[in-house]
């Protein structure tokens, strides 16, 4: 691994093998007490951030009211059934990723979105803080195209409004999920899932960054 660059993007040629099989059996979420891996209620939704490390990130979609069940994965790149460690190396081209299952009664994308703008740095690309690699880049996945465009709105005006601050570019990469690498979430290893919970004193470099996203309504 000597002399890599992790902030290159690898190609599909370039990324590890993989496996066939899943590397975990997703259960039941330690916190919301819901299902982890589906089904997914009816009326209920879908979207996937990926926003740095995802044992933070989770945690800001769990406390969420009107989500239903969040989980830690790996999305947007090309290895099938990456490891934790093979993440690690940004040989898989996927980021650190959260689903997010929530009811639109109850809570609106356009509140998640807020979520995911103020809680991390969108503007450093394949960075958050001091953790390096395209493992860690910034992105939006969606599933409906009401969610796509509603990202791409809030990922407008909140570069007014970074612009405004005297910030930089946003770097976040918004897909529908269907075309982000393979176009499939792996669930990362068990002990990723509610990692913040089982270990409160757990490693998080999440919070407010920057700017407070205008745009947000519940």
């Amino acid at each position: 691994m000597f002399g890599l660059n992790k902030t290159k993007m690898v190609t599909k040629d370039e990324a590890l093998v993989g496996r066939e099989t899943p590397v975990t059996e997703p259960g039941t979420h330690v916190v919301l007490g819901t299902p982890i891996s589906g089904p997914v209620p009816a009326g209920d939704e879908v979207i996937y951030f990926a926003m740095g490390c995802f044992w933070g990130s989770e945690r800001i979609f769990w406390q969420t009211d009107g989500v239903y069940t969040t989980a830690a994965g790996y999305m947007g790149g090309w290895t099938p059934h990456p490891t934790y460690d093979e993440t690690c190396t940004s040989r898989t081209g996927h980021t650190e990723s959260v689903k997010v299952v929530y009811d639109p009664t109850k809570v609106s994308v356009e509140a998640l979105l807020a979520e995911f703008w103020e809680n991390h740095d969108p503007t450093t690309a394949n960075r958050q803080g001091g953790d390096v690699g395209t493992q860690y880049r910034s992105a939006i996945f969606t599933t409906t195209e009401a969610q796509l465009a509603a990202a791409k709105a809030s990922r407008d005006t909140y570069q007014a409004q970074l612009a405004d601050k005297g910030f930089g570019t946003i770097s976040t990469q918004i897909d529908t999920a269907a075309d982000a690498g393979d176009g499939t979430f792996y669930y990362a290893e068990e002990y990723h899932q509610g990692y913040l919970h089982t270990n409160p004193g757990g490693y998080c470099n999440h919070g407010f960054c920057q700017v407070a996203y205008a745009g947000a309504s519940a």
